[in-house]
């Protein structure tokens, strides 16, 4: 699948590579904002004999069969003896030297563009690996090659770099404007008027992920003449693609945070009702302020929920709409995806069509209904 093009932002980080002293950025995004897409086409714009991609999230195994995939898969000339290492100690810091002594042709410095760099973190098991991520930002926070680091996991990389060399850029990426998105569009066949370009932009929420899943289907055959929040409705069912990208993100997340069925019971609170504060949640819990403060805490660790004053709501407004539709018993029917869509549409557009009014109605009693029941103890309101 083509990624959609970035080329502001692709600019931006080659003059970030090519500065003397050159930078290290780290590209951090929740759900669906194109850091591997990102990363992919940067490689194709340096060239293939120049830049090696490396999808850590695939292949931080064991330190040793890691270290020989990505060798073995370099563009780069070998380093070392060629002997296997002795140890996993020995395998990750020959995986060190690969990144630090490769070199490009006309020994140019080369490019690495590391997708999931915190997954440096699972060889954190092995004997004589305790500080694996201080030890990777050290090396190749004073080598003479160039990196790009990427990660989905935002809260956990600004911790991570807290004291890391000042030669690391934390780059937010920042979500698509709707001119870029009509851009995408032409490129993929499909003309968006001003008006269509915001609706995609809208509910996309900007993110590249989620507005190219809309594009394609508003380009494929079945998808010509449809609008853009019909297109959501089938690409929302229960084997639609963004249902499909919603559920590996949502999963992924939740089994990477502690407390997985507090944490899945949370997010299908704020699914009802957004904006809710700390003891709010925990009267819908029926648990104590202290514990869910601890599993909001989790859930902001993974970036699956964000606070503003207090109130908290998900990081991904299209997440939230896959709980509403998938955080129950069976699958939802056609009319289940279509009203709820239709809904999602009537808050993300300023002009959508209003739900018919005994959908209105259902939705309304949904969202305001909050379970009860008694305590035995006190509420009482905390930071």
């Amino acid at each position: 699948m083509t990624p959609l093009e970035r080329p502001a932002l692709e600019r931006r980080l080659l003059s970030i590579l090519d500065g003397s002293p050159s930078r290290i950025p780290v590209l951090v995004g929740g759900c669906a904002t194109g850091r591997s897409s990102l990363l992919l086409r940067l490689r194709g714009l340096i060239g293939h004999s120049a830049a090696q991609y490396i999808d850590l999230d695939a292949v931080a195994t064991t330190p040793e069969r890691c270290a020989a995939a990505i060798t073995q898969a370099s563009p780069f000339p070998p380093a070392g003896n060629g002997q296997p290492p002795a140890d996993a100690r020995a395998a990750f810091e020959r995986l060190l030297g690969h990144l630090d002594g490769s070199r490009a042709p006309g020994h140019e410095p080369a490019t690495f563009l590391l997708d999931e760099f915190l997954e440096f973190r699972t060889f954190e098991n092995f004997p004589g690996l305790r500080h694996v991520i201080r030890d990777f930002l050290s090396q190749v926070g004073e080598s003479r090659n160039r990196f790009v680091l990427a990660s989905r996991f935002t809260t956990r990389t600004l911790r991570v770099l807290r004291d890391a060399p000042s030669r690391f850029e934390v780059l937010h990426i920042p979500t698509m404007s709707a001119a870029e998105i009509a851009a995408s569009g032409e490129a993929l066949g499909v003309h968006l008027d001003e008006d269509a370009s915001a609706a995609v932009h809208a509910l996309s929420d900007g993110r590249a992920g989620h507005a190219g899943a809309l594009l394609r289907a508003l380009a494929s055959p079945d998808g010509r003449g449809l609008d853009p929040v019909s297109a959501l409705v089938s690409l929302m069912a229960p084997e639609g693609a963004l249902a499909a990208r919603c559920r590996q993100s949502h999963d992924l997340r939740l089994h990477r945070a502690r407390g997985y069925g507090a944490l899945k019971a949370i997010l299908g609170v704020l699914a009802e009702q957004e904006g809710l504060t700390l003891t709010e949640i925990a009267q819908r819990l029926n648990r104590t302020p202290g514990s869910t403060k601890d599993y909001l805490s989790w859930l902001e660790d993974v970036d699956l929920v964000v606070a503003s004053r207090k109130r908290y709501a998900f990081e991904d407004p299209l997440l939230r709409l896959y709980v509403r539709l998938y955080a129950r018993p069976a699958p939802p029917s056609d009319d289940d995806v279509a009203r709820e869509v239709h809904e999602y549409a009537l808050q993300r557009l300023p002009h959508a069509a209003a739900p018919e009014p005994e959908m209105a109605g259902a939705t309304a009693a949904t969202t305001a209904s909050a379970p009860q029941s008694d305590r035995g103890w006190g509420i009482i309101e905390i930071d």
